[in-house]
């Protein structure tokens, strides 16, 4: 690795969970990839993000040789709550639709993710910036960066962004062909980590008259909390008092007694935001994940659409070098941007349906939130259609 010019078949851009899962599923093609990721491999891995594992995910990562660990230390959840009017409705994914999903930290996932990569071999060059794009409309892209006061190039045939909405990849897609669709929803998630028992073995997320809240875990002894916030909030206009004071309030009563308190650990503050940007290729360049989509965390979706769109593509990559044919490639972005939209939807239905909007037709929404969860505890068939939604549509 110490050449200055490098030669690959797929130059993946960004070393994420959606890059490093797909230059592993690459490598199980016989396909050769470069990874390259802005920031060092600790930081990576220090960053807390999501823990749920659609059904589909979990049974992709267990087919491809990375679900040991998952199995051994993730949550088998067969259903989720939701807690309104003072009590709680269980979603029962198991007897609705025989499906579950996997309480797993995308902090391990990356860990297994990591280790997948020094197991076969596959450069994962951390620390590189100054990412640049060149020739992604030819036949050998390049991808020109800087890493340790170095420059170096990899002449490629495919470039992957797998960067990050902020990265630099999509931003190679020209505008005249970018189309982008944008909701900011005008409140934020305040969130704790907290070294104490879950308050409940499956999630809950809590509708409640002062807004919103959702009770997560990441182990036996670890909880993951969240309530809804105003959007000019911060961290510091939220100390652990008022934090567990407003949690227990938008709780059932009955839940909110087990509740067990203690100094947070970790303290963020999330806003929440709907992103599509169409397409997701142009020429030799591919987005996957976060670099092309955004979804509010209600609807658990972001790291799931990330391993959607990098299955999708690996199969399409993996067709081009086995039979040569390219026709899978081009109709990846209609492809991804099909179950794309359909998790955007039901991450806009569950923050409309959990959240307090402020404005002028609060009232009115509130009614209307109300009535879509009493229909819910009265419908089978509503319930079905949540489950399926969140469990996780069929890749």
């Amino acid at each position: 690795m110490a050449m200055n010019e490098l030669r690959t078949q797929v130059a993946v851009v960004g070393g994420g969970p959606a890059g490093s899962l797909l230059a592993y599923l690459l490598r199980l093609e016989g396909i050769d990839s470069v990874v390259i990721e802005r920031r060092s491999r600790d930081y990576v891995l220090g960053r807390v993000r999501a823990g749920v594992i659609e059904h589909g995910t979990a049974q992709l990562l267990r087919d491809v040789g990375l679900g040991e660990r998952m199995d051994a230390e993730g949550f088998v959840h067969d259903g989720v709550n939701l807690a309104f009017g003072g009590s709680l409705l269980r979603i029962d994914f198991r007897g609705l639709i025989d499906r579950y999903v996997v309480i797993y930290g995308q902090t391990q996932l990356q860990r297994d993710l990591y280790d997948a990569l020094d197991r076969a071999e596959i450069p994962l060059l951390d620390e590189s910036d100054d990412v640049t794009l060149d020739g992604i409309e030819g036949t050998e892209p390049t991808v020109t960066f800087r890493r340790h006061g170095e420059t170096h190039t990899i002449r490629c045939d495919y470039v992957a962004g797998c960067d990050g909405v902020h990265g630099v990849t999509p931003q190679y897609i020209p505008g005249s062909l970018r189309r982008t669709y944008e909701r900011i929803y005008p409140f934020v998630w305040v969130g704790v980590l907290s070294p104490t028992p879950p308050v409940n073995d499956e999630l809950i997320y809590a509708n409640h008259e002062t807004g919103f809240a959702l009770c997560s875990m990441r182990n036996e002894h670890l909880s993951r909390y969240y309530v809804q916030g105003s959007a000019d909030d911060s961290v510091d206009d939220w100390p652990d008092d008022r934090f567990w004071e407003t949690l227990s309030l938008r709780l059932p009563p009955d839940v909110a007694e087990t509740l067990v308190t203690a100094p947070s650990i970790d303290k963020i503050v999330t806003p929440l935001r709907s992103f599509v940007a169409e397409p997701m290729s142009f020429g030799r360049l591919y987005l996957a994940g976060d670099a092309a989509h955004i979804v509010p965390p209600t609807g658990a979706k972001g790291l799931n659409l990330a391993i959607s769109d990098v299955y999708y593509l690996s199969r399409a990559l993996a067709e081009r070098y086995r039979t040569g044919s390219e026709e899978a490639l081009q109709s990846y972005s209609d492809r991804a941007l099909s179950r794309v939209w359909k998790a955007v939807r039901f991450s806009w239905w569950m923050t409309q349906l959990m959240h307090r909007f402020p404005g002028v037709h609060d009232d009115f929404d509130r009614k209307i939130q109300r009535t879509e969860l009493e229909y819910l505890a009265g419908s089978e068939h509503a319930r079905r259609a949540m489950a399926e939604n969140y469990a996780g549509m069929p890749l």
